[in-house]
C-alpha cells in the first residue's frame, strides 16, 4: 500500500491552458454593433445581420483597435509577432454559432498573432484573435447574440504546469500584467479551457469554459484526483471534453474530444489577410507601460516606500499612476497612508475601482496640503475625502478652517457639558468611556473642525 502511495506522489500532472479575455473596444470585431459586456443587459439588443450570421451578410474589415490590443498582449507575453495574419473558418455545429463556423486566426493552417512567447517561466505556444460565440442556455434553448462577434483574445500555453496551485499563482500574475496594459475588460474577467492529464499515464482531457481563477484551481484539483483514481484502477481514461460543476465539485463528461480535423479549418474567402507593418509593431512595443515588477521597484527605490505598501500601490495600475501624480506635488511619505488606507477605504466602501470614479489628483493634492499645513484636521480631511465620491472638487473653496483656539473651544465644550450632565457624572464615577463620548460630541458640534489634541486638553481641564 505504501508503495502505491509513493508511486502516486511521483506522478506529475501535465496541465496546459487556453485562456480567453475580452480586449476593450467600442465595437464588435466584424460589425459596428456596440461591444457590450455588461451583465444584465436585455438580450438580443446589440445585434445586426452580420453578428447574427444572417444569409448574405458579409463581415466588415476587422476592428483595428482589437488587432492593436492583440499585438500589445502578444508583446507583453514575449511573443514573436507575425506580420501576416490569415483568418480561418473553424466549423462546428452548435447553436451559439449561427454561421456554423467561427472566424479565428488559429487552426491547422493559421498564422497566429504571436508565437513562441514566455511569460513568468511558462511557454506560450501561441496567442491569437477570434470572434466570440453567442451565449446559449442549453436548459431553455435560448440564445443571446449580444455577445456574438465580440473580439476575443486566446492565449495557449504549453503543458508546463504540474499543479492547481502553480496555475492559480501564474494566472493571478497574468491578470495583473494585463491590467497594466489596460487592454482587457476587467469587468468581463477571463475564462479558460484547461487541458489535464498525468504524464504517460492518462489521456488528455479538456475542461471547458471555466470563468474564474478560483474555479480553475478547483477544477484542476478534482480532475487530477479523478485521473489518479483511473490509474489506481489500471485505466488510462479517454480523450474527452468535460465541464466543471462548481456546485457538485466535480467534472462532468460533455462529449468526446474533437481533433483539429473535426473542425474542418479552411481559409475564409470573405476576409483578407491582415498585414502588420514592422514600424507599427515597434511603435506599440515602445509604448508598452512599465510592468508591475518595474513599478514596484520604482516605489521602493525612488520613493523609499516599504515593500508591503509598495505592493499595495503596485497591485492596481490606476492606483499606482494616481500615486505617482500626487507625489509630484507633495511628499511621498505624507501621501502614502492617504492613498493606501484612506483612498482605498472610500473606494472599497462604495464598491468601486479608481477608474470608475472621477477623483482628480490635483483635488487630492489640495486636500493633503490643507491637512499638512494644519488648516483642517485629519478628521475633516477624511470627511472631505468621503465626499470626493463619485466626483472630487477643490476642497479649499468654502473651507471652514479648523478650531484650535482654546478659548473658542472652551465656549463650545462648556455648552456640551451642560447638555450631557449624566455623562459627566458617569465620567466622575470612573467610567472612562464617557470621555470618548464627550469628545465625539465635540467633533460633531464643530463638524470635525476641532483640533483633537487641543479639544481633549480643554475637555479634561473642564471635567476636573
Amino acid at each position: 500500500m505504501e508503495k502505491d502511495k509513493d508511486k502516486m506522489s511521483e506522478m506529475k500532472g501535465m496541465i496546459g491552458l487556453e485562456i480567453h479575455a475580452y480586449p476593450i473596444t467600442k465595437e464588435k470585431l466584424f460589425c459596428k454593433c456596440k461591444a457590450s459586456r455588461e451583465r444584465g443587459l436585455q438580450g438580443n439588443t446589440q445585434i445586426c445581420p452580420i453578428c447574427c450570421g444572417q444569409p448574405g451578410a458579409k463581415p466588415m474589415l476587422p476592428n483595428k483597435e482589437a488587432v492593436r490590443k492583440a499585438v500589445q498582449i502578444g508583446l507583453m507575453l514575449g511573443c514573436k509577432i507575425n506580420s501576416a495574419l490569415k483568418w480561418q473558418r473553424k466549423h462546428y455545429d452548435w447553436p451559439d454559432m449561427p454561421k456554423g463556423y467561427q472566424n479565428t486566426i488559429s487552426g491547422e493552417h493559421a498564422i497566429p498573432v504571436g508565437v513562441k512567447g514566455n511569460f513568468s517561466g511558462v511557454e506560450i505556444w501561441s496567442m491569437h484573435l477570434e470572434e466570440d460565440p453567442a451565449s446559449w442556455e442549453p436548459e431553455t434553448g435560448e440564445v443571446d447574440y449580444n455577445r456574438s462577434g465580440l473580439p476575443l483574445i486566446e492565449i495557449i500555453t504549453a503543458p508546463d504546469f504540474t499543479s492547481a496551485q502553480d496555475v492559480v499563482s501564474w494566472l493571478k500574475k497574468l491578470v495583473l500584467h494585463l491590467g497594466y496594459l489596460k487592454a482587457i475588460d476587467p469587468n468581463a474577467g477571463i475564462k479558460a479551457d484547461v487541458n489535464v492529464n498525468i504524464s504517460g499515464k492518462t489521456e488528455r482531457v479538456e475542461i471547458k469554459n471555466i470563468s474564474s481563477i478560483e474555479d480553475i484551481g478547483k477544477a484542476i484539483e478534482v480532475e487530477l484526483k479523478r485521473h489518479e483514481s483511473l490509474i489506481h484502477e489500471g485505466k488510462r481514461g479517454e480523450k474527452e471534453t468535460r465541464r466543471f460543476d462548481a456546485g457538485e465539485g466535480k467534472t462532468v463528461r460533455m462529449r468526446g474530444k474533437e481533433e483539429a480535423e473535426d473542425y474542418r479549418f479552411i481559409s475564409d474567402p470573405d476576409l483578407v489577410e491582415i498585414g502588420l507593418d514592422s514600424k507599427w509593431i515597434r511603435e506599440i512595443e515602445d509604448g508598452l507601460p512599465e510592468n508591475p515588477e518595474e513599478k514596484l521597484g520604482k516605489f521602493i527605490k525612488k520613493h523609499k516606500i516599504d515593500k508591503k505598501n509598495a505592493e499595495i500601490l503596485a497591485k492596481n495600475i490606476d492606483v499606482a499612476e494616481f500615486f505617482e501624480e500626487v507625489v509630484k506635488k507633495i511628499d511621498a511619505g505624507f501621501a502614502l497612508p492617504w492613498v493606501t488606507v484612506e483612498l482605498l477605504r472610500v473606494l472599497n466602501y462604495n464598491k468601486k475601482k479608481l477608474d470608475e470614479v472621477e477623483i482628480k489628483a490635483e483635488d487630492f493634492v489640495s486636500l493633503l496640503k490643507l491637512i499638512k499645513d494644519k488648516k483642517i484636521t485629519e478628521l475633516q480631511g477624511k470627511q472631505l475625502l468621503n465626499n470626493f465620491y463619485p466626483k472630487s472638487f477643490d476642497p479649499s473653496k468654502g473651507l471652514k478652517e479648523k478650531i484650535d483656539d482654546e478659548k473658542e473651544l472652551e465656549k463650545i465644550i462648556v455648552q456640551i457639558l451642560k447638555n450631557n450632565s449624566k455623562v459627566v457624572e458617569s465620567y466622575k464615577k470612573g467610567e472612562k468611556q464617557a470621555l470618548n463620548y464627550l469628545m465625539g460630541e465635540v467633533m460633531k458640534k464643530t463638524e470635525r473642525r476641532a483640533d483633537f489634541a487641543a479639544a481633549r486638553k480643554v475637555l479634561e481641564k473642564l471635567l476636573k
